[in-house]
């Protein structure tokens, strides 16, 4: 009965799109005792021998089989012809054949009971048709005998685990052994990793090159390092998502406890799909990865280099508390250049107290000037920094020490460093982080601490600074309230569905605009305030309108395939009279008649003119991977032009529309400028609450752009102008 419920668990989970998580069958993978090289070669030049030399000179802790149809023994190691021939349990098998005949190895590894597979062998679905069909033979095997597979196309495993120290992988580096897990999908990429975390002291715990992912993916790693004592900080080179909600949700709950640093290819405009509303148009893949890195409390940085930036300080030193960072240079240029880019970033260089101050310049062996940053001038001996530092890692006024070295001609490198591994661990102890700037040392591979303490060593301040203000960004992050997602009474939500099925229905289920009358009474049903409005079809109905609301008012084009309006001329404002009203409608239609397109117009909106207030825009676009997003930002025909704006992802919490406001440039807008009001923010934010608690109930619509949206002084609200709504039948994406 157990294991019938285990079998229905795991098959609704695959219905949802969800992979069940087995994190006990990874350990095959991670932590084996038995593993067969299939395709080790006595021949140097191949992958096959580099693989056994790396087993072996790695100092694995367990058994290694070689496997070669055509040697009886491989670097003093009797090979065996084929798994099956291996006497014994054996755990993990190692593929590095030809693809033709991966299968067929794959195949025998199950018959033999192999546990888990690393498939090194490239010639899948990257090279084409016939290699993705030879993957899905591949995946079809593993599925059949229940293993666990990296790869294919992959470079391999590395675990510095002293009880396992293993080096499934091609790369004769091996790391020093340390608290940082790293995830590549990039085989390439990986060997560039391993060399430069050589190069940094950068301490690993376990590295994995993914390659094509037909089985184990980032998902599952990040499970497994979140409860792995020796994993401290995750660190993951991605080309792509597998399950980018599902992702989102993992690394939420992990972040609050071990940070995640991502390099994130394949974002550039090229592979955004194409949009009509404002909202599509700017949600790109780079600005949506964003908005899910954000959700997620993700540390993102742009380049390989920032990556390790970033891991050296993370993993080496405690996190910061504050923004308060004190600066100790022995160059006066290089200190400027340290306190503008702190400036910039958004640190805090606090002057020194007066107790401070006077221990400071009893130390000092010339008379200098203290301040923050600290010049000691080019004659500071390594024992003068070392006396200063060791005040500044006992100063409560700040919160980090950035330590600048210029090295000149009278003192060595060595002697530098000597003085800050002295003083480093009074830093740990206090912890507060120690950063060190030896300029222009690119590359220095000083140990500057002892492992796990290491000082990061950086060549110029710019790049400490960047390291630091990511650290502080991501301690903030944690340290903000979860928020709430609220629930809003007398919503009408069996007639905004009717809405949109009529709609769809109209269109014979594709794609469709919702009508101006039909976009309005959806806000309608989530009490999503909009300027009074009514649509006419005759010159003479709308002037009947306009009398009604009273002028001025504006005539707009009521199209459902011409969007925006503006652009062919189909916007008339600040109409008084009648007359104006009549004018404007014909105006309009012949516009369109001289275009060849009077068919499309289905008459006006004629809508109050809005008084005063500051145009924003709130919308939302569907991405297939990510679900729905929700833009707010300064709205108006320039907003992708400006594109002064931020997403999330949905549903929103409070606290998630209060920040996408105040985050915008156009935000200061709304605390009154110049003599101008303060704005009713709690008004916008509750319009993007509803808006979100619209698009989760309505996972039909696929873009929405509410342009402008007029936010009023405090108390007074705000009114959507226009409303342009984008309907398609149900949205596949994973909504769990």
């Amino acid at each position: 009965m157990i294991q019938n419920a285990e079998k229905m668990k795991t098959v609704q989970l695959l219905e949802q799109g969800e992979q069940p998580t087995n994190l006990e069958s990874l350990k095959p993978l991670l932590s084996p005792k038995t593993v067969a090289v299939i395709g080790a070669s006595r021949h140097t030049d191949t992958i096959g021998y580099r693989l056994l030399e790396c087993m072996v000179m790695g100092g694995f802790t367990g058994t290694v089989y070689p496997v070669n149809p055509n040697a009886e023994s491989i670097m003093a190691i009797k090979a065996y012809p084929s798994v099956l021939d291996i006497p014994g349990n054996v755990e993990m098998a190692i593929i590095a054949v030809p693809a033709k005949l991966v299968s067929r190895v794959a195949d025998e590894c199950g018959k033999k009971g192999v546990r888990a597979l690393i498939v090194i062998s490239d010639g899948f679905r990257e090279v084409g048709p016939e290699g993705a069909q030879r993957e899905e033979e591949l995946k079809n095997i593993i599925q059949n005998y229940g293993m666990r597979v990296v790869g294919p196309n992959c470079m391999g495993i590395i675990n510095t685990d002293d009880e396992i120290k293993m080096n499934a992988t091609f790369s004769t580096v091996f790391p020093p052994a340390g608290n940082v897990a790293f995830m590549s999908q990039s085989g390439a990429m990986g060997l560039t990793i391993l060399e430069q975390a050589n190069n940094l002291n950068l301490g690993v715990s376990t590295f994995i090159s993914a390659g094509n992912r037909i089985d184990v993916e980032s998902n599952e790693l990040l499970e497994y390092w979140e409860n792995d004592p020796a994993t401290k900080v995750i660190l993951l080179y991605l080309e792509s998502f597998g399950s980018p909600r599902r992702f989102a949700r993992i690394a939420r709950r992990i972040s609050k406890k071990k940070p995640i640093v991502v390099v994130k290819s394949g974002t550039t405009p090229a592979g955004s799909r194409a949009a009509t509303s404002h909202t599509g148009a700017i949600a790109t893949s780079d600005v949506t990865t964003d908005a899910l890195f954000h959700h997620a409390g993700i540390i993102r940085v742009n380049t390989m280099e920032e990556l390790f930036d970033v891991a050296t300080l993370l993993s080496n030193q405690p996190l910061p508390k504050g923004r308060r960072l004190a600066i100790i240079t022995n160059g006066g240029g290089p200190g400027t250049i340290a306190a503008d880019a702190s400036s910039h970033s958004g640190l805090e260089l606090p002057q020194f107290s007066p107790e401070t101050e006077s221990k400071l310049k009893s130390v000092a062996l010339r008379d200098i000037k203290i301040n923050n940053p600290l010049d000691t001038t080019a004659g500071a001996t390594p024992e003068e920094f070392c006396h200063m530092l060791e005040i500044l890692a006992n100063d409560d006024d700040n919160d980090a020490v950035l330590a600048m070295f210029v090295p000149p001609v009278a003192i060595q490198l060595s002697e530098m460093e000597g003085a800050i591994r002295n003083v480093a661990p009074i830093y740990w102890r206090r912890r507060k982080p120690l950063l060190a700037c030896f300029l222009g040392e690119r590359g220095f591979r000083a140990k500057l601490g002892s492992q796990g303490r290491f000082v990061p060593s950086y060549p110029f301040p710019e790049e400490a600074i960047s390291a630091l203000v990511r650290a502080i960004e991501y301690v903030e992050t944690q340290a903000k309230p979860k928020g709430k997602i609220p629930r809003f009474q007398k919503l009408k939500k069996d007639k905004a569905h009717k809405i949109v099925e009529q709609a769809l229905a109209r269109h014979d289920g594709k794609p469709a605009w919702l009508t101006a009358a039909e976009a309005y009474e959806l806000l309608n049903c989530y009490g999503i305030e909009y300027a009074g409005m009514g649509v006419a079809s005759t010159a003479d109905e709308a002037a009947r309108i306009a009398t009604r609301l009273h002028f001025p008012v504006a005539v707009k084009l009521d199209s459902a395939s011409l969007i925006h309006k503006t652009d062919i001329g189909g916007v008339a404002l600040g109409l008084n009279s009648t007359t104006e009203v009549r004018e404007a409608f014909n105006k309009i239609r012949n516009k369109l008649t001289a275009l060849g397109r009077q068919g499309e117009m289905a008459g006006v909106i004629v809508q109050e003119m809005v008084k005063g207030g500051i145009e924003t825009i709130a919308g939302v676009t569907q991405d297939p991977s990510f679900g729905p997003l929700i833009m707010f930002g300064s709205g108006g025909i320039y907003t992708e032009l400006l594109k002064d704006v931020s997403l999330r992802l949905s549903p929103l919490t409070d606290l998630d529309a209060e920040e996408m406001i105040n985050s915008i440039k156009m935000s200061k807008l709304f605390q009154g400028y110049r003599g101008a009001p303060p704005s009713d923010v709690k008004a916008l934010e509750e319009l993007l609450l509803r808006l979100s608690t619209m698009v989760e109930d309505i996972p039909q619509i696929d873009e929405l752009d509410f342009n402008p949206v007029v936010v009023m002084a405090q108390g007074q609200g705000y009114r959507v102008i226009d409303a342009k709504i984008l309907v398609k039948s149900e949205q596949i994406t994973e909504r769990q």
